[in-house]
């Protein structure tokens, strides 16, 4: 026992001087009576406490003898004394095994230890001292105290320890019960997810996989549900409430949202929605969202969006895959075609990418100018030929965008590459981009000979006086015969022998009197409109003639002259630019 007892309670005998008084057998028997008395109060619900306080006050009116310790046994060793002074056991009484016996008591003549016994079960001692031994009568009564104290005592610790088990028993009720709610909660949990899991599987792997993802998701939430690519363009929408013109959320605003939902790992709310991203890794392709202006979603409805951004980004990651591999093989099989290759192979690899090669097609050059980048210039290059179903093989080579164009349905029987260059300069937002357009190619052996036209034709639209533009192959007219690769030398010698002075002089001056020579044969002798294409005031172009006349030592009043000077001035136009 951890607690003391302190022994101050003394037992209420108004008989007491009247039994010393008695005869022996009046005494013995007001003795018995209050030993039935003190059983009664020990077994009347009463502690482990009381009923060791009852016990050793009850002594003295019982016997000469006084209550010296109460050693009672904890885990099967006898504990410190209870009452009195907290001493241990000492060596006679734990010797004594749960008899009684004599033992040591400090200022006392007389020691003796009764064994607290109780249905079968030993709970400790009773020391007893005196100044002399009791009697035989006295030793009787203490027995049969110390023997209702120990069944009291074992009555008590049973009445504990069913009152412990039942407490044990009811916690571990409730216990019970809250791993029997988790269970359900776990059970619950399992049946949504596989109900989450069997809907979305039963998303058919072909078609638009992105429809039938948000079709899921809004059979599993009840709740309009739309996925949308990286940029905010709507992919799919499920439910009702789908606007007719969708606005587009504010850059700064829907970089704020997929920050968020990055940093937390979990949907997101903005406003009246709740996204998840659709993130296969560190790239986000695409979000998706439930439309819940009444914040009515819940867990349920959150693994379904989940689950279901899972999906998505999974299909949009197959997409991006499939794409990146078709445009690699596209690329290929134009740098293939016009560098030549293999005929059969060629024909085979364009028919798997869905190109036609026996359809005639012709090879266009396209060039930024101004600052205008090639990823820009492809782009609207790529989205312009699709716009107009005008072929969708291209690549990008050396500065320049090669695409390889069939002509649309719609053009009939006269190209009208206008067209092209006006859709470019649409989704360019610029005209800044020059374009040439080689001859038609009937087979896959066409290709390099049309890429070669395509360059001449577009180097010359970049030297014209309006570079942002289309030329065509066939309408160079006697460029045609100029870019012949086979006259080079001669063309060289030509331009040598005609502007050869001019040139020099150019070089050696840094002035450009050949560039205005040229606008000035272009533009038919008209001085204003040469002085214009040079951005230069009359007077300055006419004292630049008189020095050509006097460094070329030609007359540009002579027929012949002029002709051949014309002539040199677009070969020299051709010639000087990259091949």
């Amino acid at each position: 026992m951890s607690s003391r007892v302190d022994p101050a309670l003394r037992l209420e005998s108004g008989s007491r001087t009247g039994l010393a008084e008695s005869s022996g057998a009046r005494e013995q028997l007001s003795s018995l009576r209050a030993l039935v008395v003190v059983g009664m109060m020990m077994f009347r619900g009463a502690g482990l406490e009381e009923i060791l306080r009852i016990a050793t006050f009850s002594v003295p009116s019982l016997s000469s003898a006084r209550a010296e310790a109460v050693h009672l046994v904890e885990n099967d060793e006898l504990q410190f004394s209870l009452i009195g002074t907290p001493r241990p056991p000492s060596p006679e009484l734990t010797a004594l095994g749960a008899r009684e016996g004599a033992v040591p008591v400090p200022g006392a003549e007389w020691g003796w230890a009764l064994p607290l016994s109780g249905l079968g079960r030993f709970r400790g001692y009773l020391v007893l001292g005196a100044d002399a031994e009791p009697g035989e009568e006295e030793l009787f009564l203490l027995r049969v105290l110390a023997e209702q104290a120990g069944s009291a005592l074992t009555t008590a610790m049973l009445v504990e320890e069913q009152r412990e088990q039942a407490d044990e028993l009811r916690r571990m009720g409730d216990r019970l019960a809250g791993v029997n709610a988790r269970l359900n909660e776990t059970v619950e949990d399992f049946e949504r997810r596989t109900a989450v899991h069997e809907t979305l599987n039963r998303v058919p792997a072909t078609g638009d996989r992105a429809e039938g993802i948000v079709r899921a998701v809004h059979d599993l939430t009840r709740l309009p549900v739309v996925a949308e690519d990286r940029f905010g363009n709507v992919l799919a929408w499920a439910g009702p409430g789908r606007p007719k013109a969708t606005r587009k959320v504010p850059a700064r605003q829907r970089a704020d949202v997929l920050g968020r939902a990055q940093r937390d790992g979990c949907p997101v709310r903005d406003r009246d929605r709740l996204t998840a991203l659709a993130q296969p890794r560190d790239e986000v392709l695409g979000v998706l969202s439930l439309v819940d202006p009444g914040r009515t979603a819940g867990p349920h409805e959150v693994l379904a969006l989940e689950q279901g951004a899972t999906m998505l980004a999974m299909e949009l990651a197959h997409r991006h895959g499939l794409a990146e591999v078709e445009l690699r093989l596209r690329r290929d099989l134009v740098e293939d075609l016009i560098t030549g290759t293999d005929e059969d192979g060629a024909v085979t690899r364009a028919r798997t990418l869905g190109v036609d090669l026996h359809r005639p097609h012709r090879v266009i050059v396209a060039r930024g100018r101004g600052g205008v980048s090639d990823e820009a210039v492809a782009q609207a290059v790529g989205q312009a030929a699709r716009g107009l179903d005008a072929g969708s093989l291209l690549t990008r080579r050396s500065g320049s965008v090669i695409l390889l164009a069939n002509r649309p349905a719609g053009w009939g029987e006269e190209p009208r590459w206008a067209e092209i260059h006006a859709a470019v300069s649409r989704h360019l937002r610029s005209t800044a981009v020059a374009m040439g357009v080689g001859g038609e190619c009937e087979r896959p052996a066409d290709y390099p000979r049309s890429w070669q036209q395509a360059e001449r034709a577009v180097a010359i639209r970049e030297r014209s006086r309006n570079p942002g533009g289309i030329t065509a192959y066939e309408d160079l007219g006697l460029y045609r015969v100029l870019s012949d690769s086979d006259g080079d030398a001669e063309v060289d010698r030509f331009v040598r022998e005609w502007l050869g002075a001019l040139l020099d002089y150019d070089a050696q001056h840094h002035s450009e009197m050949v560039r205005t020579l040229s606008t000035y044969l272009d533009c038919g002798g008209n001085y204003d409109e040469t002085a214009a294409g040079m951005s230069i005031h009359r007077s300055t172009l006419r004292y630049r003639l008189q020095r050509i006349r006097e460094v070329s030592g030609f007359d540009l009043g002579d027929v012949d002259h002029r002709l051949n000077l014309h002539v040199a001035t677009r070969a020299w136009n051709l010639i000087a630019a990259p091949h």
